[in-house]
């Protein structure tokens, strides 16, 4: 898997430059013109050709854009005249990189969605922004299954060289981000609040690593705090982002499933991991699958579904970095399926103490779970 170098505080800077400071300019105007909307002023761009031909177009041909309305015309004339630099150094004073659709270092799959946001902060490493990636989505209230199968993803992921893309909410989206930079991977976290702010506050340490070690979008300017109708706002750009969806749980009204309907508008791969059919958060992956997702039945298969025939395949073997000598040979003895400690100690032939400390070791370490009996486990 490669790596990027970490950039400075106001984030890396894209790797091909940036459109003319015009430009900028006036993607940022069309973006503060009230009640217009990422729709609305992708249909205007595409029309006119450019965000600044879009500013300077005459209200008659304005008009002649499907849907527009005088009012609405007159609204875009007058954004000209609004002043669009306090934006741009309101980000840079926040340490973030502002991206329009004009700059080359925006992700050229969420540039292709019928509404990708006109303004992107980032904070972090932006040269994700143009690597394969794939969103791991499930839901907050999830099952013991549902978190060992979305941590088993997200490492499969990482070790294909895939980003996880997910949306930092409590649940299956914080499990899969944790596990993937868990094993050296990365990720990127969409958030419904200014990329500066920290939404849940419970993954306040989970919003710092992303921040050091992957990178935070949003399509909100800085201090944004949370409102409700921006996270299923936020859940076009976590699947515009990716190559494939990947839901682990959804209730049957889940907002989960609200990527999905985003997904399939943007033609993203959905795919759902099976559940028990008497468990209330697997009862709309099933439904996902009965109305035709693709089935995901083993974490390892992901780089193959998403034609990375030249990937390092995920391997429940690969080496866990930080692991004593001894805590690598008894993770290596555990498998997801429940292993008595009798068992563990003629395969791994440690004397008893020095097997214990590193079954701690690992459980403290969230790899492994002990369960009644003397029973463990890998997550």
């Amino acid at each position: 898997m490669t790596t990027t170098q970490r950039g400075t505080s106001t984030g890396e800077r894209p790797t091909r430059g940036t459109t003319d400071p015009g430009e900028r300019l006036a993607w940022i105007s069309l973006a503060c013109v009230p009640g217009l909307g990422a729709r609305r002023i992708a249909a205007l761009t595409r029309h006119f050709g450019s965000a600044r031909a879009t500013l300077t177009a005459r209200h008659a041909d304005l008009l002649d854009v499907e849907g527009f309305t005088p009012r609405s015309a007159r609204l875009v004339r007058s954004a000209a005249r609004q002043p669009a630099t306090p934006l741009l150094e309101r980000a840079a004073a926040a340490g973030q990189q502002l991206l329009v659709p004009g700059d080359p270092g925006y992700p050229p799959l969420l540039r292709a969605i019928p509404d990708p946001p006109p303004l992107l902060f980032c904070l972090g490493r932006t040269a994700l922004l143009q690597q394969a990636a794939v969103a791991i989505i499930g839901s907050r209230n999830h099952s013991r299954y549902g978190e060992r199968v979305a941590a088993g993803i997200a490492r499969a992921a990482a070790h294909a060289g895939l980003v996880v893309v997910s949306g930092l909410a409590r649940g299956l989206d914080a499990v899969a981000q944790s596990a993937a930079l868990a094993v050296g991977g990365t990720t990127i976290a969409v958030l419904g609040t200014g990329a500066d702010v920290a939404y849940p506050r419970q993954n306040q340490r989970l919003y710092d690593r992303v921040s050091a070690e992957g990178l935070l979008v949003s399509e909100h300017p800085p201090g944004q705090q949370a409102t409700r109708g921006a996270f299923p706002r936020r859940n076009r750009i976590i699947s515009g982002l990716s190559r494939a969806v990947v839901v682990v749980e959804a209730a049957a009204g889940s907002g989960t499933l609200l990527t999905v309907a985003a997904a399939l508008e943007q033609g993203r791969e959905v795919m759902a991991v099976p559940g028990p059919i008497d468990s209330p958060t697997s009862r709309g992956t099933n439904r996902l699958l009965r109305d035709g997702a693709m089935p995901l039945l083993d974490p390892g298969e992901l780089p193959a579904l998403l034609g990375l025939v030249d990937a390092t395949p995920s391997r429940d073997d690969a080496p866990v970095p930080g692991l004593s000598p001894e805590e690598a040979r008894v993770y290596g003895a555990l498998s997801h399926e429940e292993t008595h400690l009798d068992a563990i100690a003629v395969q791994v032939g440690l004397p008893v103490g020095t097997l214990l400390g590193a079954l701690l070791g690992l459980e403290l370490g969230g790899l492994v779970e002990q369960g009644p009996g003397g029973m463990f486990r890998r997550l």
